[in-house]
């Protein structure tokens, strides 16, 4: 998978928007809160529970820095993974954290 692919899924992604920060960070966001965000050292996803045991204990992904206790992963080559599996994580975690805004965060976002 390229970081193109990745860019196009994610901001295909209803109300989802990309900022770059922490130097040349691409941040994926939805209602200002990010779920993913994707750097030269790989790419991090908010992850669902289940995802995120199954995915750690595996070996396939660490806990992300500093985002671990907010169930993040870290994977540290974007080049090795399925592009199909890459983007049910990222509808996954978007509707993680669009679940999380207010009602009317998601009326205006079409959510």
């Amino acid at each position: 998978m390229t970081p193109q692919d990745f860019d196009r899924i994610a901001l295909a992604l209803p109300g989802a928007t990309m900022t770059v920060q922490w130097g040349a960070d691409q941040v994926y966001k939805v209602g200002g809160k990010m779920f993913a965000v994707l750097g030269e050292g790989g790419f991090s996803f908010k992850a669902s529970d289940v995802a995120f045991e199954v995915l750690s204990e595996t070996g396939r992904a660490i806990p992300a820095p500093y985002l671990a206790r907010a169930k993040w992963l870290r994977f540290a080559d974007l080049a090795v993974q399925d592009e199909a599996e890459v983007a049910d994580w990222l509808r996954t975690a978007h509707g993680l954290i669009a679940a999380k805004l207010t009602r009317k965060a998601r009326a205006e976002l079409g959510l």
